[in-house]
């Protein structure tokens, strides 16, 4: 028994080393801790879609153009909603006139407010004269001095004088709520004219948004419509790639995704350009597995539960190769468990920078 276990031991080891040799001798890389993965490269998408549904006008870039942050790319139609427009500008034109003449009328109450305050002091002044001049009259009554009836008369100038009084703090009642109605107008009217302003806002923003612009820079991947078609508000009109957003895309199996870090370096190989290797960083690692892919061949593979990863290629590398940057394109993805261990003499060397 004894004999048997010395001579399966070696054996055991010999089928892990197999094992772990699986994903480092790919390509001729025959150094332990380094293994690669099928991959491919994609960027990110980017949709550039009707906010406002209509008739696509016209188009001005074709599949394959670069186009840089803030280009025109093409519009909708908007003939309905310059009408709009315009009709909102009249409404808020009509606002404004309602706000003047509103606080016009608001002036004219305060005016008349004022001539009636004057209007006030003017008969309390006739009242105070009436019934001093009714004082005098009665003493010379009762002296015999005037007759009684110059005293009646004054007596009833004095009544005249009260009646008046009231009148005229009546109307100057009337023409405190007359301002306090004439500023409830004005109130209403700047609301209505508020109103009329934000509905002008937000027909100028349609009216903007059925020009198509390009979010960022990056080069047409499709055109999703042609001009002269109906879109819905929200549709896709064209698609774009953000060629500084480049990555590879591979799956790996847990025992070695543990292994792995933010930031790791990578060396991609494209099956397009062999010749060389393209620097990349590890920007992404699944939280949860999924079934292998269909890209990876072996049944014994496909049993296993895998982990996306990312491998980010520089933005400033791309930029510097902008026109040569294709998605879709295959490779490999290689990596070192040891980061300490240089990169096999059989990978390609680096792109020039």
């Amino acid at each position: 028994m004894h004999n048997i276990t010395r001579f399966l031991l070696p054996v055991a080891i010999v089928a892990l080393l197999g094992m772990a040799a699986y994903y480092s001798l790919e390509n001729g890389a025959a150094e332990v801790g380094v293994f690669s993965s099928n991959g491919r490269i994609e960027a990110t998408d980017i949709a550039i879609a009707a906010r406002i549904g209509g008739r696509v006008q016209e188009l001005l870039v074709n599949e394959g153009d670069f186009v840089e942050a803030g280009q025109v790319v093409g519009r909708i139609d908007s003939e309905s909603l310059r009408a709009q427009l315009l009709q909102a500008q009249a409404q808020q034109n009509q606002a404004v006139s309602a706000v003047l003449a509103a606080q016009s009328a608001v002036q004219q109450a305060r005016s008349q407010e004022q001539a009636q305050a004057a209007a006030v002091r003017l008969r309390e002044a006739e009242l105070n004269a009436a019934r001093k001049r009714a004082k005098r009259t009665g003493t010379l009554v009762r002296e015999g001095a005037v007759s009684e009836q110059l005293a009646e008369d004054n007596d009833t100038m004095v009544a005249s004088a009260e009646a008046a009084l009231g009148a005229a703090k009546a109307q100057l009642s009337a023409a405190a709520a007359a301002i306090r109605t004439a500023e409830a107008q004005v109130a209403a009217a700047e609301a209505a004219q508020a109103a009329a302003a934000a509905t002008v806002v937000r027909v100028e923003a349609d009216v903007a948004d059925t020009v198509l612009v390009a979010p960022r820079a990056g080069r047409i991947q499709y055109r999703v419509a042609e001009t002269g078609e109906i879109v819905g508000s929200g549709s896709r009109i064209l698609s774009l790639i953000d060629l500084t957003d480049v990555y590879m895309t591979f799956f790996l199996p847990s025992a070695l995704v543990g292994r792995l870090t933010l930031g790791d370096e990578v060396r991609l190989v494209l099956d397009a350009v062999p010749q060389v290797s393209i620097p990349a960083q590890i920007s992404y690692v699944a939280d949860v597995a999924q079934f292998t892919p269909k890209t990876v061949e072996t049944a014994s593979e496909r049993e296993k539960l895998m982990f996306r990863v990312k491998a980010r290629i520089n933005p400033e590398l791309l930029q510097k190769h902008i026109t040569q940057v294709k998605t879709g394109l295959p490779g490999m993805a290689w990596l070192r468990l040891d980061k300490q261990q240089p990169w096999p003499d059989s990978l390609p060397p680096l792109v020039n920078p």
